[in-house]
C-alpha cells in the first residue's frame, strides 16, 4: 500500500477560462517533490486524454485522495517563471468569483497583475583587472597600432577605478565586442549587479516638501482618525471635500499615522494622468518609501515594484484599481481618491469594483479604508446616508482661495445671434483677457478625435462599419489637403473618405466635427499668439506623454490646455484662472441611467481646475440645456442639491444605489444561438424568482447590437437585495453548466450594479 502522508496530493486550478473546467482537480506529489510544493504554487501537470502539459495554480495540499490512487495524475514540475499566489490572494480570487461571476482562474489572474516573473535588472561595470604600471605600458601600445578605442578605455580606467558599461558603450564608442576582448584577455573585469527598476524619477520630484498647517476641517479629520485607530475601530470614512479644499494633505496625516504604525499603504488614483501631481507629491513627503504601478510600466517594473513591496521596500504603494492587489505583508490602509471615477468599474472579466473589493481587502487585514471625493458617487453618498461610512466634509478652499465664478451659455442662443463658432463670444473674449494677462486656460471637451460621424444632409444615410452597428469616425490625415480615414473605434475597421453619398450620390456628405483636434487647430486660427498644447488619447499613447504634458503646462510652457477627461481630474494648477466646457450637455445624451451623474461629476471637477490659488477663477459653460439640473446643480457647485434630485429619480426607477442591477451579457457570432439562450435564461430566472420578487427585463437587443461581426444581447434582474442577484447570477451557471453542449458558441458574462452601457 502507498505511504499516504499529509500533504501527498494536490488540488490544482488548471490555466484555462472556461466554465467546464472551473473546479479544482487533484494530482499526485511525487517524491522528488515533497516538502517542495505549496498552496498558491505555478505547477505544470499532464491534463486531459492527450496528457497535454499546461500550467496550473495549487488551490491547497489534502492527505485524502478524492479518487483511487492508481488513477490520479502527478505533478510534473514547477512552473518556471511562474509567481506564486499566497493564501490571502486566493481567498481574494474566491471572493471575486463568487461576488462577480467569473471562472476560478480568471479571479486568480485579477489578483496577480504581474503573471510571469522578469529577469532581474542588471548594472554593468568595468574596471582594472592588471596592475596600473602594465595598463600604462598597455595603453601606449595601442595608442602606437591606432587601437582607438581601447585606448580611450585605458585612458579612462587609469583615472577612474570603475565605469560603468553603459557610459563606456555610449559616451566612449567602445564596442561590446572590443570590450569582451579585453575581459577574455584578463586585462578588465565586468562586474554586474542586480538592481531594481525604478519607475521614479528623481528629477520629477525635486521640490521639497514644507510642513503645511491644517485647517480646522482637516484637522478634524486626521483627530477622528487617530482616535479611532488608536481604540481599533473599524473605519470607513468618506471625506467629501469641494476642490481645492486639502484632502490630499488629510490623506497625508493619516498616512503617516499609519506608517509610524508600521503598516503599509495603498493609494488608489482613478487616472494614469493623476500619476504625474500625486506621485510628486507624495515623494517630496514621504521619499523612497513610495511607489507607482500602473499600465504604461514596462513587465520588468511592475514585477520589481510588486516584489520591493513584498519585502518590505516599498510602503506606499500609488496606482490605478490593479495597485489594490500589491502583495503588502501588513497593510494598514487603503485611500481611494477620487473615488467617484467610473474607471474604478474592471470592464473585463470579473468586473469587479474598486471599492467594493477595497473593503473586502481591508476587512480581511482588520486595516482602514478612506474614500474621497469632491463629487461623491450616489452609491458612496447614500451608504454614508445609511451609516455604512462615516461623512466627513470639507467645504472651503485653501489659503483664501474661492470658487470660482460660473458663467453659462445657451448656445441656441449663440446661433440665433450668428455665432457658428465653437466658442461663445463670452468665452473668447475670457481666453484673450487671460493671454493677456499671462495666466493659463483650460478648456475641457468630453470628445475625443478630430471628428465624429458622416452622414449625408440630403437623404440623412450614415457611414457605418460593415462588421459592427456604429457609425465610422472621420480622421483627418497629417498632409496638406488632411484628406484621412474613416475608422471604427471598436474593431478597428478602416475605409478611405467619402466625397459622395454611397446612397444618393450628393456631395453634401459631411462630418459633425467636434473634437480636440478641432479645437486646437481654431485656437491656432483665433489666437495665433498662444502656445496651445493637447492632451488625449492620441497624444498620450507613450509612456511618459502625461508627465511631458502636464509638466510642461505646469511650468507655464503653454497658454492653452485642451483635452479630454483626463485633464479635469485632481490636476492643480496655479495660474489657471479660467476653464472653458465646450460641450457641456453632450454627455446627458448616453443612453445610461448615470448620465446625469456623469455629468454633474465632470462639470463640477472641471470647474475646480480654476482659481486654486490667490487669483481669482472663472468658468464658462457652454451648453444646449442650460435648465438641466445636473448643469445648475454644477454651475452652483452644488451637490447636495443635485444628490436629492437624482437620488429621487433612482428611488423611482429602482436604480443602484436605491436597489440593485445584474447584468447578463450574451454574445456570439450565431446569432439565433444567442438570442435563443437569452430566452430560455430570461424565462428560467423569471419563474424561478418571481416569489422572491426579483425583476428580470430582457433578453433586449444591446445599445450596439453587432460589434466584430458578434451579435450582444442583454438580460437586467433589479433587486433591493444584492445578495438576491448572486443567487440568480448563481442560478444562471447552473443553468448554463446544465447546456454547455448547447451554448459552446456563446458567452455570458456578468456584471452588477453596471457602470457603463453593452
Amino acid at each position: 500500500m502507498e505511504k499516504n502522508l499529509k500533504g501527498s496530493y494536490a488540488n490544482i486550478i488548471v490555466d484555462i477560462s472556461h466554465e467546464k473546467v472551473d473546479r479544482p482537480f487533484q494530482y499526485r506529489i511525487p517524491d522528488s517533490f515533497a516538502g517542495q510544493i505549496q498552496p498558491g504554487m505555478k505547477v505544470q501537470i499532464p491534463f486531459g486524454r492527450s496528457n497535454k502539459l499546461i500550467d496550473g495554480y495549487v488551490m491547497e495540499l489534502t492527505d485524502k485522495p478524492e479518487y483511487p490512487v492508481e488513477k490520479l495524475k502527478s505533478i510534473q514540475a514547477v512552473a518556471e517563471g511562474g509567481i506564486s499566489i499566497e493564501g490571502s490572494q486566493i481567498r481574494l480570487a474566491a471572493w471575486l468569483k463568487r461576488t462577480y461571476g467569473s471562472t476560478m482562474i480568471a479571479a486568480m489572474k485579477t489578483v496577480l497583475p504581474v503573471k510571469q516573473k522578469v529577469k532581474a535588472a542588471e548594472k554593468k561595470s568595468l574596471r582594472l583587472k592588471v596592475e596600473k604600471e602594465e595598463a600604462k605600458k598597455l595603453l601606449l601600445e595601442y595608442e602606437q597600432k591606432h587601437q582607438r578605442a581601447k585606448a580611450r578605455l585605458m585612458n579612462e580606467l587609469l583615472e577612474y577605478e570603475q565605469l560603468p558599461y553603459s557610459l563606456v558603450t555610449s559616451k566612449l564608442g567602445v564596442t561590446g565586442k572590443t570590450i569582451s576582448g579585453l575581459v577574455e584577455k584578463q586585462i578588465v573585469e565586468m562586474q554586474v549587479e542586480s538592481t531594481w527598476r525604478n519607475p521614479v524619477k528623481l528629477a520629477e520630484t525635486n521640490q521639497k516638501w514644507e510642513k503645511k498647517i491644517l485647517t480646522k476641517e482637516q484637522q478634524a479629520v486626521v483627530d477622528a482618525f487617530a482616535e479611532d485607530y488608536k481604540e481599533k475601530r473599524e473605519i470607513r470614512y468618506l471625506l467629501h471635500g469641494i476642490t481645492g479644499s486639502g484632502k490630499t494633505e488629510v490623506y497625508m496625516e493619516i498616512i503617516e499615522q499609519v506608517l509610524r504604525d508600521g503598516k503599509e499603504v495603498i493609494v488608489l488614483i482613478p487616472e494614469i494622468a493623476l500619476t504625474y501631481q500625486t506621485l510628486t507629491r507624495f515623494y517630496n513627503r514621504f521619499g523612497e518609501q513610495v511607489s507607482v504601478v500602473n499600465s504604461k510600466l514596462s513587465a520588468g517594473e511592475k514585477y520589481d515594484q510588486f516584489l520591493r513591496a513584498k519585502k518590505g521596500e516599498v510602503r506606499i504603494m500609488i496606482g490605478p484599481r490593479t495597485a489594490l492587489f500589491t502583495p503588502f505583508q501588513n497593510l494598514g490602509l487603503i485611500v481611494m481618491d477620487e473615488e467617484h471615477e467610473g474607471s474604478y468599474k474592471s470592464d473585463t472579466t470579473p468586473r469587479f469594483h474598486a471599492r467594493e473589493t477595497a473593503e473586502e481587502i481591508v476587512r480581511n487585514c482588520q486595516g482602514a479604508l478612506v474614500l474621497g471625493s469632491a463629487t461623491p458617487s450616489l452609491e458612496a453618498y447614500y451608504r454614508a446616508g445609511k451609516g455604512s461610512y462615516r461623512l466627513f466634509t470639507l467645504k472651503n478652499r485653501l489659503e483664501g482661495a474661492y470658487l470660482p465664478t460660473v458663467y453659462t451659455v445657451d448656445l441656441r442662443e449663440e446661433l440665433k445671434q450668428g455665432n457658428r463658432s465653437i466658442f461663445s463670444s463670452r468665452l473668447k473674449e475670457a481666453i484673450q483677457d487671460r493671454l493677456q494677462k499671462k495666466q493659463q486656460v483650460m478648456l475641457f471637451l468630453n470628445r475625443r478625435g478630430y471628428a465624429g460621424f458622416i452622414s449625408c444632409r440630403a437623404c440623412g444615410y450614415v457611414v457605418k462599419c460593415p462588421h459592427c452597428d456604429v457609425s465610422l469616425t472621420h480622421h483627418f490625415g497629417s498632409g496638406r489637403g488632411r484628406n484621412g480615414k474613416l475608422v471604427c473605434h471598436y474593431c478597428g475597421y478602416e475605409r478611405e473618405e467619402v466625397t459622395l453619398c454611397p446612397e444618393c450620390g450628393s456631395k453634401y456628405i459631411l462630418g459633425f466635427k467636434a473634437g480636440t483636434e478641432q479645437i486646437e487647430q481654431r485656437l491656432r486660427e483665433e489666437f495665433p499668439t498662444a502656445r496651445v498644447l493637447r492632451m488625449d488619447g492620441d497624444t498620450t499613447r507613450k509612456k511618459d506623454d502625461y508627465e511631458k504634458i502636464l509638466s510642461a503646462f505646469s511650468n507655464e510652457e503653454a497658454d492653452i490646455l485642451v483635452g479630454t477627461q483626463m485633464i479635469v481630474k485632481g490636476h492643480d494648477f496655479k495660474k489657471v484662472t479660467l476653464v472653458g466646457i465646450l460641450a457641456a450637455d453632450l454627455s446627458l445624451s448616453a443612453n445610461d441611467y448615470r448620465a446625469a451623474e456623469r455629468t454633474f461629476q465632470l462639470l463640477t471637477q472641471a470647474a475646480g481646475r480654476a482659481g486654486r490659488d490667490k487669483l481669482p477663477g472663472e468658468v464658462v459653460i457652454q451648453t444646449y440645456q442650460p435648465d438641466h439640473y445636473s448643469i445648475v446643480h454644477a454651475a452652483n457647485q452644488d451637490y447636495e442639491a443635485f444628490y436629492r434630485e437624482e437620488i429621487a429619480f433612482r428611488e423611482i426607477a429602482g436604480y443602484p444605489p436605491a436597489a440593485h442591477m445584474l447584468g447578463i451579457f450574451i454574445q456570439s457570432r450565431e446569432q439565433k444561438a444567442a438570442w435563443e439562450l437569452g430566452e430560455f435564461l430570461a424565462g428560467a430566472c423569471k419563474e424561478a424568482f418571481r416569489k422572491k420578487k426579483v425583476l428580470i427585463i430582457g433578453p433586449a437587443k444591446a445599445t450596439i447590437e453587432k460589434v466584430n461581426d458578434t451579435y450582444r444581447y442583454v438580460i437586467y434582474g433589479k433587486h433591493k437585495e444584492y445578495g438576491q442577484l448572486i443567487e440568480v447570477k448563481d442560478f444562471m451557471e447552473e443553468l448554463l453548466e446544465s447546456k454547455k453542449e448547447q451554448t459552446k458558441q456563446v458567452s455570458v458574462t456578468f456584471d452588477f450594479d453596471p457602470m457603463n452601457g453593452f
